[in-house]
């Protein structure tokens, strides 16, 4: 099986804290780590890690960061040839604060991201026409995502679409912008809650979950899986809706979490896994990154998804 990642490559600048300061408002960090993350390069890692053929399309800068970046890539057997270093130009850069619950506040400085451009997807056409499919995020350009979903399209791969970060606040109404439009023609869609909301441009809570995953199939996509966190996910088809129940764990850390479950998510629908059950896997992979500090390293294998399920099963 081979998978394309496109998409983001940052250092994740990472401290734990017993809560998140509010406006103005010091308070103490218990620690500091400097861990390779990236949606993109997270998903990756991953895919790779579940056991699929991985490369991943993306950019870093010519910094001690970036040099990081490539060889924690390559040790986890990702094929970088088309990871280009974009001269005079930082990698880009994550600042995360995980409070004691578990929860993320992030704030991202894209750096050598922001360079990857929709000729560089035209250059590696190659490599999506050879892929299972092709898996993407919203860390790089805009017309960037929008041209890789098309060439996909074109050329008769499959693509996966994580929808995050989001591209717009809620309470930002109007017609969809031309990423939007580009996101309703993915084969599968997988945001979360805040990102559905976004790509609707309603307010949080407007809609159900439910309601949310069905009103975005019904936009283009071949299917959507809403994940929902500790709610689980909504499996959106043409036949109707199905929640998957979420695994109860204690997190410790859920930066990486959704990236976990869209890996597992894309591969699982690769080997033409009925989506729910998908999903149920997805979720596991979900949960068990959040068990762990930092995004990458807490990527699981598919020994320790199916390990997981077992004893959840057991458990419950």
């Amino acid at each position: 099986m081979r998978i394309l990642v496109i998409g983001s490559v940052n250092m994740d600048v990472v401290t734990r804290v017993d809560r998140v300061p509010a406006a103005g408002e010091n308070v103490r960090g218990r620690d500091l780590a400097t861990i390779p993350g990236g949606k993109g390069a997270n998903q990756a890692v991953a895919a790779a890690r579940l056991g699929a053929e991985t490369a991943l399309l993306g950019r870093v800068g010519d910094d001690e960061f970036g040099s990081r970046l490539r060889a924690e890539l390559q040790a986890e057997g990702v094929s970088v040839e088309s990871l280009s270093t974009v001269r005079h130009c930082a990698s880009g850069v994550a600042l995360i604060m995980v409070d004691a619950a578990g929860e993320n506040t992030i704030v991202v400085t894209p750096g050598a991201n922001s360079r990857l451009t929709p000729d560089d997807v035209d250059a590696a056409r190659d490599l999506v026409a050879e892929a299972d499919a092709v898996i993407l995020q919203l860390e790089i350009p805009p017309e960037t995502v929008a041209r890789a979903i098309r060439l996909a399209r074109e050329v008769g791969t499959r693509t996966v679409v994580d929808a995050g970060p989001p591209r717009r606040g809620p309470s930002q109404q109007g017609p969809c912008r031309p990423i939007d439009r580009a996101v309703f023609e993915s084969t599968l869609l997988t945001p979360n809650e805040a990102e559905a909301a976004s790509l609707l441009a309603i307010e949080p809570g407007e809609m159900d979950l439910e309601e949310m995953a069905s009103e975005l199939v019904a936009r283009g996509p071949e299917a959507v899986v809403l994940k929902a966190g500790a709610r689980g996910a909504v499996v959106a088809q043409g036949n109707g809706c199905e929640r998957v129940p979420a695994f109860k764990i204690d997190p410790v850390d859920t930066t990486a979490a959704g990236d976990a479950f869209t890996a597992a998510l894309a591969i699982e629908a690769v080997r033409g896994t009925d989506l729910v059950a998908a999903a149920r896997i997805a979720n596991a992979a979900g949960a068990l990154a959040s068990l762990t500090l930092g995004a990458q390293p807490s990527m699981p294998t598919a020994e320790e998804i199916a390990r997981f399920i077992a004893d959840q099963s057991q458990t419950g």
